[in-house]
C-alpha cells in the first residue's frame, strides 16, 4: 500500500467539472483510446465538507492539468496542480497528498490512478481559482489567472437546438458514479499549454476517500 495509508485518512466531498480533448462522452470511460491519439485536459473541483488526517478542507477549491502524449494508461504523462490560495500550509500539503495519489489504497481513486502514469509533475501553484459549476445545469466557469480559463456547457441537439441530455454511469468507477455530459471549451497557458475547443465536458457530484468513491 501507498506509505502513510495506515496513519491518515482522508474524504472529500464536492463536485468536479472536467474538460479533455476527446469527443462527446470520452472513450477511456469505456477503456477505449482517445480521440485524437493523446490526452489532455483541466478538472476542476470543488470541495463542500472534506478532511484529511486532523486538516478540514471545507470551501476549498483545487485544480488539475494533465497532458499524455497517447493514451494514459501508456504513461509518459505531464501534470500540474493548482491549489486554492486560500489554503493553509497544512491545507496546502493535505491537498497536494490527495492529488498526488498519496495516504491512498493503488488504484482506488483517480488521483492515485493519474499519479502513476505521470513521469513530469510541475512545482505545485498556489493561486486564487474562480470556480462555478452546476452539476444538473451541466455548467461550468473555471478561471486560475495567468494559468488556465475554461467553461462548460450542455450539449446541442444539432436538428432542434434543445439541450441534449446524457450521463455515464460507472458502478465501478475511481471518480464518480454517475457523470452529467456536457462540452467545454479550456485554454491553458503554465505550465501546459492547450485548446480545447468544444470537445468532452463532465459535471459530477464527488464523495472520495483514501479507499475511493464513498457510496
Amino acid at each position: 500500500m501507498t506509505e502513510g495509508i495506515m496513519d491518515v485518512k482522508w474524504t472529500i466531498k464536492g463536485k468536479e467539472f472536467v474538460n479533455c480533448n476527446c469527443a462527446y462522452g470520452c472513450p477511456c470511460q469505456f477503456n477505449a483510446l482517445p480521440t485524437r491519439g493523446f490526452c489532455e485536459t483541466v478538472g476542476g473541483f470543488q470541495i463542500d465538507s472534506g478532511f484529511h488526517g486532523e486538516t478540514r478542507l471545507d470551501g476549498l477549491n483545487f485544480v488539475g492539468i494533465f497532458h499524455w502524449p497517447g493514451p494514459i494508461h501508456e504513461g509518459k504523462g505531464e501534470g500540474a496542480a493548482v491549489v486554492d490560495a486560500r489554503a493553509t500550509p497544512k491545507q496546502r500539503e493535505a491537498l497536494l497528498r490527495i492529488m498526488r495519489g498519496q495516504d491512498t489504497e493503488p488504484g482506488a481513486t483517480v488521483f492515485q490512478v493519474f499519479s502513476t502514469t505521470v513521469e513530469k509533475l510541475h512545482p505545485p501553484i498556489f493561486a486564487p481559482i474562480e470556480f462555478e459549476v452546476d452539476v444538473d445545469q451541466r455548467k461550468a466557469r473555471l478561471v486560475v489567472p495567468g494559468v488556465t480559463e475554461g467553461r462548460g456547457e450542455p450539449i446541442v441537439n444539432p436538428v432542434t437546438g434543445q439541450q441534449h441530455r446524457a450521463r455515464i454511469d460507472l458502478p465501478h468507477g475511481f471518480e464518480y458514479s454517475l457523470a452529467e455530459i456536457g462540452r467545454g471549451w479550456t485554454s491553458a497557458s503554465s505550465p501546459i499549454k492547450m485548446n480545447l475547443s468544444d470537445t468532452h465536458g463532465q459535471f459530477a457530484n464527488i464523495h472520495l476517500s483514501q479507499s475511493g468513491i464513498v457510496r
